[in-house]
């Protein structure tokens, strides 16, 4: 398509603003912007259009793209522009946006003698803006399935489960640890108890027939026995 050219200079008089908008604009890679440019009252009849700027000394446009009927939407490529008399407004609509669409546009006004434009900059950011999540196929019908409910109890995910597996069976073979050493404690003390009562009653047994035998026994008897 043709290059437009813009002549600007003394046209234009100093505080005076034709079209209005924003003079910057951004998204990621394949996101959809949509911008307004406002006019003029004088400029309702006039033919609006949207270009990318090219040149710095002498201003050009190139990919131009001008509105149609009143209200009806003009789309070329991933561009979408429409004239909204009524409201003063022309919209602008960049689909799937790529890093080559960054750059500086502008909303324009045909004229006879000169067009009136107003400088909008595009940024496009590498990436996606929306998260990317994929799941498996079998999961995806399962989830489906599964009527969404409000009272729902909330479900505990399958890595917070691997993650607390092990560590649950730690602590079930330290539990299982502690009162086997208890338990062999208590029988061990348990016998230790038995023996000291046996070694008692031997004991008691043992004094009793002594002093059973001294007793039949004269006294110097019972002094060698002793």
């Amino acid at each position: 398509m043709r290059p437009l050219v813009l002549l600007w200079g003394c046209l234009v008089l100093p505080g005076y603003e034709a079209l209005q908008g924003p003079k910057e604009i951004s998204g990621f890679e394949g996101d959809t912007v949509t911008l307004q440019c406002t006019y003029r009252e004088e400029l309702r009849d006039h033919k609006k259009y949207w270009c990318k700027q090219v040149g710095y000394l002498l201003l050009r446009c190139s990919d131009i793209i001008y509105t149609g009927e009143e209200g009806q939407e003009t789309t070329q490529g991933r561009v979408s522009i429409r004239d909204s008399p009524q409201e003063l407004a022309l919209t602008v609509t960049l689909r799937n946006l790529t890093l080559q669409d960054a750059g500086k546009y502008r909303c324009g006004v045909k004229k006879l003698v000169f067009s009136e434009t107003f400088l909008v900059s595009l940024l496009v950011f590498p990436g996606s803006s929306r998260p990317t999540m994929q799941l498996d196929s079998t999961l995806a019908k399962d989830t489906r399935s599964v009527p969404s409910s409000s009272s729902s109890k909330p479900r505990v995910s399958i890595p917070l489960v691997r993650m607390l597996a092990p560590v649950l069976v730690l602590f079930g073979l330290l539990l299982a640890a502690g009162l086997i050493a208890l338990g062999s404690h208590m029988l061990r003390w348990r016998k230790e108890a038995q023996l000291a009562t046996e070694t008692q009653k031997n004991e008691k047994v043992y004094l009793s027939h002594l002093n059973q035998r001294t007793s039949k026994l004269d006294p110097e008897e019972a002094f060698l026995v002793w």
